[in-house]
């Protein structure tokens, strides 16, 4: 539980990605890690380094995308004093830095071509050249490369170095999507739900109610695990008694009803697909005090039993808001005009369920 990265997961599609990992690694070789953001590649490297004979030394990792094009190649490969303006002093480059161990070089694709052709020698020749110098400098480095584009695609259209590719290209690992990682969601949600709870001092974890672990499911997840990580920790961070069940998940943690209103002159953008992200508009009418409508099922008053009548309306009352607030407690009771607690209590005695039906 100490660990804050480390591989959770039981299908098949991603034990054989690892599996694919774990038998490269030995072999001093280059390694293409593919995969969508928040998939893990980073983790993938991690291991590839780990299982390899160079795991006593450094792993360096450097994302490509981080740095403006002017710099990335002093940043590879290093600089002279006073080889262009601002460089006041000799600097090592990463090559040199991993030297004896592993690069994990993450956003491939965003290297320029300048930067390619350098790479290129550097693995032709295990040779770096710092920028301003004049000797090439040997360096004993595995490189991992990591991207979320399809890199024969980009040869094709003229952006990437197909003899680089070929060089780096000797072993991919594809990582597959969470969405295609059957019965991995609910496995994910419990980890990083123990752990949350464990932040938080709770005296145990209660897991999560079927409701909220069927959204888990359907969700499309395009942020993959690292999207399943905050929604997981958020919901449970939110939860409003640590006895019960975790019942209410947020994906969209910037949906409110005091949100900025959109530009008036942009598009209008596409609907999302899950139930949680609706357009604020239509969470300021679900904020917004109201009677129940006729088709909330109001039960008529019965004269002949005013407090069951009373009763009735009030139960009635209190499950049209929750509905509307998607039973988040705390939005209902300002809704209603009540304290949490007293909302708290109504229910109570009311026998209110704190989730759907």
């Amino acid at each position: 539980m100490e660990r804050a990265n480390q591989f959770v997961g039981q299908s098949l599609a991603f034990l054989d990605a690892v599996e694919r990992a774990s038998r490269a690694a030995p072999l001093d070789r280059p390694v293409l890690v593919i995969g969508e953001r928040g998939t893990g590649k980073e983790l993938i490297a991690e291991r590839l380094h780990r299982l390899s004979s160079r795991w006593s030394g450094p792993l360096v990792v450097m994302n490509c995308a981080a740095l403006p094009e002017t710099l990335i190649e002093a940043e590879l490969f290093g600089h002279e004093a006073g080889s262009f303006t601002g460089a006041t002093k000799t600097r090592q480059g990463r090559f040199e830095e991993a030297d004896g161990g592993t690069l994990f070089l993450d956003e491939l694709a965003t290297l320029s071509a300048a930067a390619q052709e350098r790479l290129l020698r550097t693995v032709e020749y295990g040779e770096v050249t710092r920028i301003g110098a004049s000797k090439p400098i040997r360096v004993d480095v595995r490189i991992v490369a990591a991207t979320n584009e399809h890199l024969p695609r980009l040869v094709e259209r003229g952006r990437f170095r197909a003899d680089l590719l070929d060089r780096l290209s000797f072993e991919v690992v594809t990582l597959p999507p969470l969405r295609a990682r059957e019965g991995d969601i609910a496995l994910l949600a419990e980890h990083f739900g123990r752990r949350m709870a464990v932040e938080l001092d709770w005296p145990n974890w209660p897991g999560f109610a079927d409701e909220a672990l069927a959204r888990l499911e359907a969700h499309r997840w395009p942020g993959n695990v690292r999207e399943l990580r905050n929604v997981v920790e958020r919901a449970v961070y939110r939860a409003e008694d640590p006895e019960r069940p975790v019942a209410t998940i947020n994906f969209d943690p910037f949906r409110s009803p005091w949100s900025p209103a959109p530009d008036a002159a942009a598009p209008d953008a596409a609907a999302p697909d899950d139930a949680d992200a609706a357009a604020p508009a239509a969470d300021a009418a679900a904020a917004a005090p109201a009677a129940p409508s006729e088709s909330a099922a109001v039960p008529a008053l019965e004269t002949d039993d005013f407090k069951a009548s009373v009763a009735a309306f009030e139960k009635a009352l209190i499950e049209h808001a929750l509905e509307k607030n998607r039973y988040n407690q705390r939005a209902t009771a300002k809704a209603l005009g009540l304290s949490y607690d007293q909302l708290r209590h109504a229910m109570k005695r009311l026998e209110l369920s704190a989730t759907a039906a």
